[in-house]
């Protein structure tokens, strides 16, 4: 029974250490993604936002503010989702 005990605390381990070595994985994955989000967004930016707005900075408004915000204006100048998501991204990280 003892074996037993060890061979199923050792599988438990393994794979616990498994699934926290791939969620690093997925969190390094997305940080880049997400630096790649915030580039496109300060590319984009001046294309939609700034022939109406003055430059603004991130800090201005809270991160749920500037999501609202977004939403709103995703729908004015036809913006497609992926180019609103990476203004937001910009925005947000901007502060």
């Amino acid at each position: 029974m003892a074996q037993s005990s060890k061979s199923i605390v050792i599988r438990l381990l393994a794979t616990v250490l498994l699934a926290l070595c791939a969620g690093h994985a997925f969190a390094a994955d997305s940080e880049q993604e997400q630096r790649q989000m915030f580039r496109d967004g300060a590319r984009l930016w001046p294309v939609y936002c700034a022939q109406c707005h003055n430059a603004r900075p991130g800090s201005e408004f809270s991160p749920a503010q500037w999501d609202s915000i977004m939403m709103h204006m995703r729908t004015l100048p036809n913006l497609p989702a992926k180019d609103a998501r990476a203004i937001a991204v910009y925005l947000k990280r901007s502060q």
